[in-house]
């Protein structure tokens, strides 16, 4: 079993991130296998060499370990350019020049038969920009490159060990409640959903452990991995961890922020109680 945690240098851990980070790497360690650290810094211009720094104290203090070297998304734009290139040459891709604004009025004009207006990547997009046919020529480069997913959905199945048997995805529903994601942004050269699933089967992860607030999102990755020919890793998204008010916590919640709890005198035993986790072995 290999398991990772791949946080984003852009703010501090919270009580959110431990519970995910605890789960993924005790459940290496029971069962011998290997627990990996990856940064999620693609995101230049939010990302902090002080954030980064802080990931690591707050690790450290949880008592956690983790293979050497870290893995960092800012050093692996060639390997996301490489998927960019099989996705373009597949005509499976193709450049979008919209706004958000340009999204928004689109998908608020009266239209029959409209799908959702929301998936799991946000607005589903509207098809403004979508060619009648693949685009010719060599792929752009730093632009907004979208995922034509007409020309690339398929049916598509996964195992999640928090639900019962296969999690089974048509390609009607991909088109209709997913859309056209978008795969390279412009001035980051990739996205979120496109690293993820590249750096994943690179790190060789069997059991994908993360929060329930992406479960939906997994649907992408299954499909990328299906396009790009890589293989499908076990997923296990976990119960989130909420305020007093229920709300999902976020990086702004400073005062859930692990740097807080170990200020004010807590241990990692208190915090894995607190958490509602065993305590470490």
């Amino acid at each position: 079993m290999i398991t990772r945690f791949a946080p984003s240098p852009t703010g501090p851990l919270h009580l959110g991130h431990a519970f995910s980070v605890i789960t993924a790497h005790d459940r290496a360690r029971a069962e011998g296998g290997r627990f990996l650290l990856r940064l999620d810094d693609i995101d230049r211009a939010r990302a902090r060499p002080e954030w980064e720094a802080l990931i690591f104290e707050d690790l450290h203090w949880l008592g956690l370990s983790w293979e050497r070297p870290v893995m960092r998304q800012s050093d692996r734009m060639n390997a996301y350019g490489a998927a960019l290139d099989r996705l373009w040459a597949a005509g499976l891709l193709f450049p979008c020049t919209c706004t958000r604004r340009d999204i928004a009025e689109a998908l608020s004009a009266p239209q029959e038969g409209a799908g959702p207006a929301h998936g799991p990547d946000g607005p589903v997009y509207p098809g403004t920009c979508r060619p009648d046919a693949p685009p010719a020529g060599p792929r752009p480069q730093d632009a907004v490159l979208r995922l034509n997913m007409a020309r690339a959905a398929e049916d598509i199945a996964f195992d999640e060990e928090t639900r019962a048997g296969a999690i089974r995805i048509s390609r009607n529903a991909l088109i209709g409640e997913v859309g056209d994601i978008v795969l390279a942004r412009s001035g980051m050269g990739t996205s979120y959903h496109l690293a993820v699933t590249v750096d994943d089967a690179a790190q060789g992860v069997t059991h994908v452990i993360r929060g329930e607030d992406l479960f939906e999102a997994t649907q992408i990755h299954v499909l990328l991995q299906r396009l790009l020919g890589l293989p499908t890793p076990i997923y296990h998204h976990h119960r989130l961890i909420r305020d007093d008010a229920g709300k999902r916590l976020a990086k702004r919640d400073d005062a859930r922020a692990l740097r807080t709890y170990r200020a004010a005198g807590e241990t990692p035993q208190t915090l894995r109680a607190m958490l509602g986790l065993p305590p470490a072995t």
